[in-house]
């Protein structure tokens, strides 16, 4: 319609041609020609896939026709999250690249960590409401002291940043020592010793991460962090 182009309709148009289907698209350009549409096939949804006269059904159907996976939005997957580390990486060693003629320094390694924890904190910041109730599921010290599930991700994002500009490390190593410690023995309490399947609140509070491995090396780059940053003052 005028104000609404079908994403759906796109796909499955796209589907079709590439599967090598010739495709007559029919359009519905107006509510009264949707509305009609709907009554006289007995669906709820728009599009409608039909061939050789045969109605297949929505994308999804269409999908699962020719054997396909189906995208469920409420699977768990670790993709969020590896794909806040893999952008971690990548800005990282181009920050290097550009400061130091080359991505692979000692600088890199240590900007691979704390950009990561500001990419993070930042998914978690963009619903903080969200983040703080998933987060009040596990975390040992937010059950105890609420206000803390609302500033963990400002403190992240805080010693982040400060652990990129190398700047008062007095305190954003306490700040990295504090919080990645408590969240490795939350995570570890409520992983493996409780057995329990949490998804995790590292990529904010709409992500299906599951709670493990990589919600618990999150935190421990934090605590390994700020002991470099440590060792080096010393």
């Amino acid at each position: 319609m005028e104000k609404h182009a079908c994403p759906w309709g796109i796909k499955s148009r796209h589907l079709l041609r590439k599967l090598g289907y010739a495709v007559e698209d029919h359009w519905l350009t107006t509510r009264e020609q949707v509305d009609a549409f709907k009554a006289q096939h007995g669906v709820a949804t728009t599009p409608q896939t039909f061939i050789d006269g045969k109605r297949i059904g929505g994308y999804s159907d269409l999908r699962s026709h020719f054997g396909l996976k189906i995208h469920d939005p409420k699977a768990t997957s670790y993709r969020p999250v590896l794909a806040v580390f893999a952008t971690g990486l990548g800005l990282a060693l181009a920050a290097s690249w550009a400061a130091f003629g080359t991505p692979f320094t000692l600088r890199s390694a240590e900007w691979f960590v704390s950009m990561t924890m500001m990419l993070l904190a930042m998914l978690k910041l963009q619903d903080i409401e969200q983040f703080s109730t998933m987060f009040l599921g596990y975390d040992l010290l937010a059950k105890r002291l609420v206000p803390y599930a609302y500033a963990y991700p400002v403190l992240e994002w805080s010693a982040g940043a400060l652990m990129t500009a190398h700047a008062l490390p007095w305190l954003s190593i306490p700040i990295g020592l504090a919080i990645g410690g408590i969240g490795a023995v939350s995570v570890f309490y409520a992983v493996y010793i409780q057995k329990r399947e949490l998804k995790c609140a590292c990529v904010g509070g709409t992500g299906a991460v599951p709670l493990g491995f990589v919600s618990l090396t999150e935190n421990l780059f934090m605590v390994a962090m700020a002991l470099w940053m440590l060792a080096r003052m010393l």
